[in-house]
């Protein structure tokens, strides 16, 4: 059973090349040789990665005549923020608690230094 949509997408971003490759597509349009300047790997090696990517569905590659231009596609990064969307109220329930908590720390301290002050 192939993998699901969602499952391929955070496959493909598990990799720190990847995420790099796309953050430099998010800033525009470009070919894989400029892809690669940045990385200490061959061509070879980045063209690999831009396969994972591709068949995640978060890059489109095109052809212009010997120039392949890379380019972002969000789709798929969408499905990722709609899904962590989801659980939103889990890590603000935790943040809400961890205010409270540093509140009541803040009152104590105030309490403390005004009991030595005495």
């Amino acid at each position: 059973m192939p993998p699901d949509p969602l499952s391929t997408t955070f496959a493909a971003l598990a990799d720190p090349t990847r995420r790099a490759i796309l953050a430099r597509l998010a800033a525009g349009e470009c070919s894989v040789t400029e892809l690669a300047k940045p990385f200490d790997m061959s061509l070879p090696g980045v063209s690999k990665h831009l396969r994972v990517l591709e068949r995640a569905g978060l890059i489109r590659q095109g052809r212009e005549a010997q120039w392949r231009p890379c380019r972002i596609e969000a789709g798929p990064l969408k499905q990722v923020s709609d899904w962590t969307e989801s659980y939103r109220h889990i890590w603000e329930k935790t943040f809400d608690r961890l205010e409270s908590y540093l509140q009541e720390l803040k009152a104590k301290e105030k309490k403390d230094a005004r009991h030595r002050r005495q």
